[in-house]
């Protein structure tokens, strides 16, 4: 797979079949994984460019169609594989620090999220 829209719309198709299933570890591995890419995506807020607002009920509005509009950062198949990658090392991680307090239930759940996500890397 060398689009990184693709595998996007893998990971959502997956989220679906795993609500359906109910598989509550692979849908909380889906969602995050989801939620760091699409955050990864977001941008700065620009400076208000249009008038100043005049809305006394809402702060840091902008007046003028699109002055508060920006486009998204675009990230290659290599930036969602090194999310994905920190999102299964993050669990493992975790997983680890659980087992170590004595809470195994916890860091099997944990590493069975991770499984779902290593799903989307390359090899």
């Amino acid at each position: 797979m060398t689009d990184p829209h693709a595998l996007r719309a893998r990971m959502r198709t997956d989220l679906t079949a795993a609500m359906k299933a109910r598989d509550k570890d692979a849908v909380a591995a889906l969602r995050t994984g989801l939620a760091a890419v699409d955050n990864a995506e977001a941008v700065a807020a620009p400076q208000p460019s249009g008038p100043p607002a005049t809305s006394e009920h809402v702060a840091g509005t902008t007046a003028g169609l699109g002055t508060a509009e920006v486009a998204r950062r675009v990230l290659s198949l290599d930036d969602v594989h090194a999310l994905v990658a920190a999102q299964v090392a993050e669990r493992a991680a975790e997983a680890d620090r659980y087992e170590s307090l004595g809470r195994p239930d916890d860091a099997a759940r944990l590493r069975r999220e991770a499984e779902v996500l290593r799903a989307y890397l390359p090899g």
